[in-house]
């Protein structure tokens, strides 16, 4: 959505690395091209004017002159004036204390207000809620059907007692000759809730008609819901794709319907975003969710914070962690710890498990523009095929059990076996079987230390590498003085004999035996010289004996 804008704030930062020192000339074209590259997407012109006289007064400020890096600090004042006009913090949903949470869905014609709902059920489905979803739609051809289907997809039942517009004509509000009804979506809303007290769900969305235009019988009906349910929440859905007419919309609905919050549909398109840069800050009301495909799980909580670094290229790596905790299950995670430190091979069995867990958490190549500084390889990301995933997986699902567990004993016979099970060449069978060995033999190396480990780190404990202070010892070499040589000989002798107890008594101060025995010094009838050899000490000491 924000490929555009993202590519241009990066360029233009880029002008002012390596600079020591910023000069008002150097700020004032970064301000002229951050301008520019807001304009080029469709961010409306009194957003573009506040927020570029915002980051001016503080680049040019005490802050930056003196700064260690004052390009670093631009970029920091442009993510939080980005951050500011996105909203500022993130706002959850405010759920009734006497349930039901009654939630209201409006917005235009089109901008995905039934498929948002499901969504948005399915989401408070999965933190535990009891959501229900009403068809207060009954002018849109077939718009019951539609969320209906939403709703079976989502696992969330629909309470729809008209069938509203089934003849696929566009209903006329009003009470004229030639107006024709499909029903009272007031009353709709009303019975909705009445059903959901009567059934104990703690959540209802309404989902109400829209228009390809704002006009005053949306307005209308739109007010009139509203003021009959009295609901806790107004979400005003807004395609995200709509360029400046956004804004212009959100302001007439939140003029009629006075919204409470709002949710960028389509944010996965190819527009230009300026929507999102947009309403917030005209506004005054926070944008709360954000739809990011047709799944029913295609659903985020709308982080202002995290969503600047994104447009910034500086990544979303909280939003990529929390994906992954919802798909990855902790006993298999924990399973794979374990086999990783024991050294035990990684098989195709866990290698599909694997990519089980990396396919719920959605399509690869959005995961990958979430990390940092991957909007520069944005060629190399399009062009990446998710259906990679599918042929690899057909290729382990045409494999047996014990093929999966041995790979190495997958011989010509099997590869044939195995390709024409999943429709691939036998080549791509072998090239599959290659880079998995190359990966076991990866994981092995990580578990050892890193195949030799890193420079003065010891292997993970309990892998089987011993590190620097579990080396064997070298051996001491001999001396070439054959007298040294020989005491050296005796004093092994001595110690070995001894034992640990010979190191003990060493430890506290004993020449000789164990501390506290007979021959320990001190002890009645010892002799605190007996082990000692003058053939120890070094050459021309003996004269400082005194005759001994």
């Amino acid at each position: 959505m924000f490929a555009s804008l993202s590519d241009r704030l990066t360029a233009t930062f880029k002008n002012l690395r390596g600079k020591g020192r910023l000069t008002e000339s150097d700020v004032n074209a970064t301000i002229r091209d951050i301008r520019m590259a807001l304009l080029d997407a469709d961010v409306a012109l009194p957003v573009v004017k506040r927020f570029t006289g915002k980051v001016r007064e503080r680049a040019l400020g005490a802050e930056v002159s003196q700064a260690l890096n004052p390009a670093q600090q631009v970029v920091k004042i442009v993510q939080e004036e980005l951050v500011a006009i996105l909203g500022g913090q993130t706002r959850q949903l405010e759920l009734a204390k006497v349930p039901p949470t009654v939630i209201m869905l409006a917005g235009l014609q089109g901008s995905g207000k039934t498929t948002f709902a499901g969504k948005l059920g399915r989401w408070l489905k999965d933190k535990g809620h009891t959501p229900i979803l009403v068809a207060a739609d009954l002018q849109r051809p077939n718009a019951v059907t539609q969320l209906e289907v939403v709703g079976e997809r989502a696992g969330i039942p629909v309470f729809a007692p008209e069938r509203g517009n089934m003849g696929g004509h566009d209903a006329v509000l009003g009470t004229g000759e030639g107006t024709q009804s499909f029903g009272d979506p007031v009353a709709v809303s009303r019975l909705g809730i009445e059903h959901a007290k009567a059934r104990q769900h703690d959540v209802v969305i309404v989902d109400t008609a829209g228009r390809l235009a704002v006009d005053t019988n949306l307005m209308q009906q739109a007010a009139d819901i509203r003021a009959a349910i009295n609901p806790h929440e107004v979400l005003f859905v807004l395609d995200a794709m709509i360029g400046q007419a956004a804004v212009e919309t959100a302001q007439a609905f939140h003029e009629g319907v006075a919204f409470t919050g709002v949710v960028l549909s389509k944010l996965d398109g190819d527009a230009r975003g300026g929507a999102a840069l947009s309403v917030a800050e005209l506004t005054g009301e926070p944008i709360m969710f954000a739809s990011t495909g047709e799944k029913v799980t295609d659903i985020e909580v709308f982080h202002p914070d995290r969503m600047a670094s994104r447009i910034l290229d500086m990544g979303d790596v909280l939003t990529l962690i929390e994906q992954a905790e919802k798909a990855f299950d902790k006993h298999e995670a924990d399973e794979m710890a374990r086999k990783f430190l024991a050294e035990e091979d990684f098989t195709f069995e866990d290698f599909l498990q694997q990519m089980n867990a990396i396919k719920k958490m959605g399509s690869l190549k959005a995961m990958l523009k979430m990390m940092p500084g991957m909007q520069g390889m944005r060629e190399q990301l399009d062009a990446f095929d998710d259906r990679e995933f599918d042929r690899v997986e057909a290729m382990v699902q045409s494999m047996t059990k014990f093929e999966r567990t041995h790979p190495k004993q997958i011989n010509g016979s099997r590869r044939a076996r195995i390709a024409k099970g999943s429709g691939v060449t036998v080549t791509e069978v072998n090239q599959l079987l290659v880079r998995f060995g190359e990966a076991q033999k990866m994981m092995k190396s990580m578990a050892r230390g890193g195949g030799g480990g890193l420079p003065g780190m010891p292997g993970l404990p309990g892998s089987g590498k011993r590190g620097r202070s579990q080396q064997p010892q070298r051996k001491k070499s001999k001396s070439g003085n054959p007298a040294k040589r020989a005491a050296d000989e005796r004093a092994a002798a001595a110690k070995a004999a001894a034992g640990p107890s010979s190191a003990a008594g060493g430890a506290f101060g004993g020449v000789g035996g164990g501390a506290g025995g007979a021959d320990a010094p001190g002890a009645p009838g010892a002799d605190p010289m007996a082990d000692f050899d003058p053939a120890n000490l070094p050459k021309g000491f003996e004269k400082f004996l005194g005759g001994r």
